[in-house]
């Protein structure tokens, strides 16, 4: 068979394979008991959320194999909450809810409330490891207010997943100084003890959390007090104690820089990895340089270029979870390519870097939610999504999600 034939074949199997989802995607914009439509919010995500989850599932699928003890130790939420510990609890055990904290993909990290509800929510995997995110749990309060970072109520018949029929949930999204979403904050019951104050309960203690972290009370004991929050995958942003930081593109990519490569820069091996061969003058480049230093109030070495101050940096926590080999973790930090307009020489080399292995780390895990996930940002990556059909079993209804991915990915090529 011609490779041009066999192409066409699996275009062919995978087109048919993704037909067979239309009418229950078409199903999914009317109501779930054929009454009064859905809000339209809800609507939308039924829609999504039928590409890659049974409806008839049990429960939530588990992250990271359920043990999530030390991301919740290092997690910024942790002590606010344990400020709040006494509180939640009352609310919980008085008002008959679960109160559950989540981080910003929708994973559940921490969860308090009395025994009868707690075992009851436990049945649905509502508890530490489950993911709630709109991907793996369809369409929920938790995965409603991570997408749109607003608070979210969803009730009974309106989660996607049959089994949550009898639960309502008041979520809200909690942001960092910076405006960045860290989690969400969760009061589910069943939908017989919904309670018209509870929204604004969530509220509430969202905004007490959101204090605390401008108050720069967060962190586990021992850790660095980090000033600088880089964001560069995906994006370019620095946020210097809860302000943007006023950087020029190329101060941006010494940050991105000198924060990757912690041993510092020669300063002709700096100039050369931001500049190649162009011709540029060292005054040109030291202003650069100096003006990054006055923006960090000198937390820049002056003879061999390197951070003196700690810089949070999301590429790093990318790399860090590849050494570590948590795909899971890594999948988290990785939002896009490393400053992708940049063409400095040595962000172009760290960018490649950070995709190969990102990438080979997904191709190498026999977890299917891996490529599925990395497949969102590597829409043309024909491999990953095939890697994907591989370990998904063949009643899973992923399979449609990755099917209709790689047919794309086929026909673009």
């Amino acid at each position: 068979m011609s490779q041009r034939s066999d192409l066409r074949r699996r275009r062919a199997a995978l087109e048919d394979e993704w037909s067979r989802w239309v009418p229950r995607l078409k199903a999914a914009r009317r109501s779930p008991g054929g009454g009064e439509a859905l809000r339209p919010e809800v609507t939308e995500s039924w829609v999504r959320s039928l590409r890659s989850v049974d409806p008839d599932r049990d429960s939530a699928p588990v992250s990271d194999g359920g043990t999530v003890h030390g991301r919740w130790a290092r997690s910024p939420l942790r002590r606010p909450m344990e400020d709040l510990g006494e509180e939640l609890h009352s609310i919980a055990e008085d008002a008959g809810f679960v109160t559950a904290v989540t981080d910003e993909c929708g994973t559940i990290l921490w969860t308090c409330g009395g025994r009868n509800m707690k075992r009851r929510a436990e049945r649905v995997n509502f508890a530490p490891g489950g993911r709630w995110d709109e991907e793996a749990m369809g369409t929920n309060a938790l995965s409603l207010a991570l997408r749109t970072g607003r608070p979210s109520t969803v009730f009974s018949a309106e989660h996607l997943v049959t089994a949550l029929h009898g639960w309502v949930c008041y979520c809200a999204p909690i942001h960092d100084p910076a405006g960045q979403v860290l989690g969400v904050l969760d009061l589910s019951t069943t939908w017989d003890r919904s309670h018209p104050l509870a929204m604004s309960t969530v509220r509430t203690l969202v905004s007490s959390i959101e204090a605390r972290l401008r108050a720069g009370t967060t962190g586990p004991p021992g850790a660095p007090e980090y000033s600088v929050r880089l964001r560069c995958l995906g994006s370019q942003e620095a946020v210097r104690d809860g302000a943007p930081l006023p950087l020029r593109p190329r101060q941006m990519e010494i940050l991105t820089l000198l924060a990757l490569e912690p041993e510092g820069f020669s300063p002709e091996r700096l100039r050369e990895a931001l500049y190649g061969e162009r011709p540029v003058t060292a005054s040109t480049f030291k202003a650069e340089v100096s003006h990054l230093r006055r923006a960090l109030s000198g937390g820049v070495a002056t003879r061999r270029y390197a951070l003196t101050a700690p810089v949070s940096c999301d590429a790093v926590d990318l790399m860090r979870a590849l050494q570590g080999g948590d795909t899971a973790a890594a999948l988290r930090h990785y939002r896009g390519p490393l400053l992708p307009r940049s063409e400095a020489p040595g962000i172009v080399e760290w960018r490649a870097r950070l995709e190969v292995a990102v990438r080979e780390a997904v191709l190498a895990s026999a977890r299917p939610e891996h490529a599925l996930r990395y497949g969102e940002r590597a829409p043309h990556d024909a491999a990953v999504h095939e890697h994907a059909l591989r370990l998904l079993g063949a009643g899973d209804a992923r399979r449609a999600l990755a099917a209709g991915r790689l047919s794309t990915a086929l026909h673009d090529d």
